[in-house]
């Protein structure tokens, strides 16, 4: 099991998918990655050598913010967004969708179950 950014990443996956469990990392930045440290994609992460696995960790580190840093990033430009009173902050302090969405149907990811409003009845059908 090799252990890349305070994560386990799968032993029996290729190296270019099991880099992407990695929080920050997608397909492409995977490639990137492999390509700048001359592992073949195919190889199994069980496969790779202790220096392969060290040069990969390297290349990471220093030209890639994961896990961690990422989140932290990400919900610090939130909070800033949410304290500079704009369209968006708004949006995301209400839990409505942020961008651009229809919300009189649908929206329910962001506004989670509906709640039946106490007190309203259908009109009776004739």
């Amino acid at each position: 099991m090799v252990r890349i950014a305070g994560v386990d990443l799968p032993s029996n996956k290729r190296v270019e998918v099991a880099l992407t469990y990695l929080h920050g990392i997608g397909l492409s930045s995977a490639r990137k990655i492999l390509a700048e440290t001359g592992v073949h994609p195919d190889t199994r992460m069980h496969a790779l050598s202790d220096e392969d696995v060290s040069k990969v960790r390297r290349v990471i580190e220093n030209k890639f913010k994961v896990e961690g840093a990422l989140r932290t990033e990400t919900s610090m430009n939130i909070k800033r967004l949410m304290d500079i009173g704009s369209y968006r902050g708004l949006r995301h302090r209400r839990g409505l969708p942020v961008r651009g969405q229809r919300t009189h149907t649908n929206a329910r990811t962001r506004k989670g179950p509906r709640r039946t409003v106490a007190g309203r009845k259908k009109p009776p059908r004739k």
